[in-house]
C-alpha cells in the first residue's frame, strides 16, 4: 500500500494557499464517514510521484497526518491549466463496512493463447476502464480479461469475467462488450505509374535529336560536283532559241 505524509493547515485565504503552493506543497482536504473534514497539505514531490503511478485513482493510500494513519482514496485532482502540476486533491476516508463506485483499469492476458491473434487478428478494446461498485475494503486493482483459446470474432462481455465477491459492475441493465478480437483489415496500396528510368529517358532524347539531324541535313545538302557537271551539259545542249 502505497503511503503519504500529511500536515494539517489553517489557511483561509486565496493568498496563503498560493503561498503554501510556491513553498512546494499540494493544499488537500479529507472527508467522510463521521469524522469533519480535515484541511490538509502535502508535498507536491510526493503527490506527483504517487500519480504517476499505475492505477493511482483506484488504489487505497495510507494518509499519515501528525501521527494518525487513514486508509483513504484520491477523489479528485486539480491541475493548474498552464503548468499542469497538482493544486489540489480531495481525499475519501474508507469506512468499513461502506461501498464505493470506482473505475478499475482492465487488464488483457494471453494474448500469445489467441489462435485470433495468432492468425492475424486485431484485439478491439472496447472499455479499458470499467466502473465496479465495491466494499471499501475489498477494491480490485485491475479486472483480468483471459485472452486464451479465443479466435476471431469473439466477442468478450462483463459476464465473462470473473470478479470478486460483492464486486459489480454499475451498468446492470446490459451484458456490455469490453473487448472482440476481430479480423485483420488489409490495406491495398495504390498501383504506382510506371517509372521512366534513365536509360529509358536518355535513349528517347538521343532517338529525337537524330531525328532532328537528319530533317536538317536534307534541308542543308548542297549539290555535289558531278551534279554541277551534269547541269553544265544540259545547259550546253540546249539550242541557241532556248538559250535566249
Amino acid at each position: 500500500m502505497n503511503s503519504l505524509d500529511a500536515t494539517l493547515r489553517k489557511t483561509e485565504t486565496k493568498g496563503q494557499l498560493n503561498n503554501l503552493r510556491k513553498d512546494g506543497n499540494v493544499p488537500a482536504i479529507l472527508y467522510g464517514g463521521k469524522d469533519e473534514n480535515q484541511k490538509i497539505f502535502l508535498s507536491t514531490k510526493q503527490v506527483k510521484n504517487l500519480i504517476e503511478k499505475e492505477n493511482f485513482a483506484s488504489d487505497v493510500i495510507l494518509l499519515k497526518i501528525d501521527g494518525k494513519e487513514y486508509n483513504v482514496l484520491p477523489r479528485e485532482i486539480t491541475f493548474d491549466t498552464v503548468s499542469d502540476e497538482p493544486i489540489h486533491i480531495d481525499f475519501l476516508r474508507i469506512v468499513s463496512g461502506s461501498k464505493i463506485n470506482l473505475e478499475i483499469p482492465v487488464k488483457f492476458i494471453n494474448q500469445e493463447k489467441s489462435p485470433g491473434l495468432k492468425r492475424g487478428g486485431v484485439l478491439n478494446i472496447v472499455r479499458r476502464k470499467v466502473e465496479l461498485n465495491c466494499p471499501t475494503e475489498n477494491i480490485p486493482k485491475e479486472i483480468i480479461v483471459d485472452l486464451e483459446n479465443l479466435d476471431i470474432g469473439a466477442s468478450i462481455k462483463i459476464s465473462s469475467v470473473s470478479l470478486q465477491d460483492n464486486v459489480k459492475p454499475t451498468i446492470s441493465d446490459r451484458d456490455f462488450v469490453i473487448a472482440t478480437v476481430a479480423a485483420p483489415t488489409v490495406v491495398k496500396e495504390p498501383e504506382k505509374p510506371a517509372e521512366t528510368t534513365d536509360e529509358t529517358a536518355e535513349g528517347a532524347e538521343a532517338s529525337a535529336a537524330e531525328g532532328d539531324t537528319e530533317k536538317t541535313d536534307d534541308k542543308s545538302k548542297t549539290p555535289t560536283d558531278g551534279e554541277k557537271k551534269d547541269a553544265d551539259k544540259k545547259e550546253d545542249q540546249k539550242s541557241p532559241a532556248d538559250k535566249k
